[in-house]
C-alpha cells in the first residue's frame, strides 16, 4: 500500500497553524481538532511542526508557560517527509530509524496529507489481516 492509497481511505485534512501564535493557542487547536500535532505553514510552505511531545520536552519539562512561548520557538524544523508513491514499509521505517509519530506528505513543496504512526500501524494490520484471510482460505480450500 502506498501514501496515497492510505490518503484515499483515511483523507488528506491538514491542521496548520503559523508559527507566531503561542504555544497555548496551538495546544487549543490540537485540542480542538483531537490530533497531536500541527503543522506549521506559512505563505503555503511548510516550515515546522508542532506536537505533544514538543510541548511536553521544551515547555513542561523546563517549567515554561505556554502562554508566554511562541510556536517557533520550540517546533520541529528538521522535518521527516513522505511522497504520495512511497510505500508504507518505507514511512514504518522512518517511523522507527528517526522517532517521529507524524509524516507530512509533500508534492511539489506542497503539503497534501499528513500520516501517523497510527495510521501506518492500522494499515499494515489490516493488510496483514486479509493476508491471513486469503491463505487461510487457500489452504482449507475455501476460496473462489
Amino acid at each position: 500500500m502506498t501514501v496515497n492509497q492510505l490518503l484515499s481511505v483515511k483523507g488528506n485534512e491538514v491542521h496548520s497553524i503559523v508559527s507566531t501564535i503561542t504555544v497555548y493557542d496551538a495546544l487549543k487547536v490540537m485540542g480542538e481538532k483531537n490530533v497531536g500535532a500541527v503543522l506549521v505553514i506559512e505563505d503555503n510552505e511548510l516550515k515546522g511542526i508542532l506536537s505533544e511531545r514538543d510541548y511536553a520536552r521544551k515547555i513542561a519539562l523546563k517549567d515554561k508557560a505556554s502562554k508566554d512561548t511562541l510556536v517557533h520557538e520550540i517546533m520541529e524544523r528538521d522535518l521527516v517527509t513522505v511522497l504520495p508513491t512511497d510505500d508504507l514499509d518505507h514511512c514504518m521505517e522512518l517511523i522507527t530509524t528517526k522517532r517521529v509519530r507524524h509524516l507530512p506528505v509533500l508534492v511539489d513543496n506542497s503539503v497534501a496529507g499528513v500520516i501517523s504512526i497510527g495510521d501506518v500501524v492500522k494499515a499494515i494490520i489490516e493488510i496483514q489481516k486479509n493476508t491471513i484471510e486469503y491463505l487461510d482460505s487457500y489452504i482449507h480450500g475455501t476460496k473462489a
